[in-house]
């Protein structure tokens, strides 16, 4: 068994299988995720979030795979009756996307549906996440990097049923330069969209970007209450210093949890659990859990 600070791991993100009551954690595991030659991502699986069993290899390329590096932020839902991971890679001679794999166990292993991304070819993209809206239609949120761009997009496109392609163009939701608490001198980071809704029934949005004390997680809601917005910003991150990228999930007993990797420098990153309240619609971070 393993413990949280034994996991090194960028971009948690957590399955609850209420009908196993365990947790499956996915993330960037490979040694070097910025260098070097992509290996997959691994999967831990825990009854009570302190002791893991694992590494597991959710997701191992084929020898003809076309990605060779970046293999970033796997996260998996159940949809359909199978299981299916949203994964960001790149390539040299090929713009870095997000694509979609299945498995039928949440522990893999994972294949991909198409031979390529399903985001725009000519975009550099990342962090694709699944959203199904009030219609039961399937959607990618992510983020056109600002690498290209500059100041960062947060971007939806739909999908078809059986989430293989788009069925429509992205359209931009916003710019990282809009909320009040991201910094940067031209050029403004998109990192992990992870939706939800709040008690209310509020559609919510956490993203990532650089804040006054590095690495953060900010709030935005849909003033719509659609995914296309418009969308507003919290004036200040949710998590402000040296971690991010977050999702939320709920415990077997019914409490609300925040996820994240903290610190946010490699080697060092590690799976962070967090309790949070709601109060009046926001958000309120809580005790870390340890």
């Amino acid at each position: 068994m393993l413990k949280n600070e034994e996991i090194r791991i960028r971009d948690p993100f957590v399955l609850p299988i209420k009908d196993e009551q365990t947790y499956y954690l996915y993330g960037t595991t490979d040694d070097n995720v910025w260098e070097g030659k992509g290996t997959g991502f691994d999967v831990y699986k825990s009854h009570d979030l302190k002791n893991w069993e694992g590494p597991f290899p959710a997701f191992r390329p084929s020898v003809d795979f076309w990605a060779e590096h970046h293999f970033w932020a796997p996260e998996v839902y159940e949809y359909a009756g199978r299981y299916y991971m949203f994964a960001t890679f790149k390539a040299e001679t090929q713009c870095r996307g997000t694509q979609v794999l299945m498995s039928e166990h949440p522990i893999g292993p994972f294949q991909p549906l198409t031979e390529q991304p399903i985001t725009p070819r000519e975009w550099e993209c990342l962090d694709g996440t699944l959203f199904i809206d009030e219609n039961e239609k399937p959607w990618m949120i992510f983020c056109h990097e600002w690498l290209q761009v500059q100041d960062g997009k947060i971007c939806a496109m739909p999908l078809s049923l059986d989430l293989r392609e788009a069925i429509g163009e992205p359209v931009v939701l916003f710019s990282a330069s809009e909320a009040a608490w991201t910094r940067g001198e031209g050029r403004y980071v998109t990192d992990g969209p992870y939706l939800y809704r709040n008690k209310q029934g509020q559609l919510q949005m956490l993203w990532s970007s650089q804040g006054d004390n590095g690495y953060a997680i900010g709030v935005a809601r849909s003033t719509s209450g659609s995914i296309l917005g418009p969308w507003t910003h919290d004036s200040t991150p949710l998590f402000g210093e040296s971690g991010g990228h977050g999702m939320l999930f709920q415990t077997f007993s019914g409490e609300q949890l925040l996820t994240i990797h903290t610190p946010n420098q490699s080697p060092k990153e590690r799976p962070a659990f967090f309790e949070v309240k709601e109060e009046d619609g926001t958000l309120m971070l809580g005790e870390r859990l340890e």
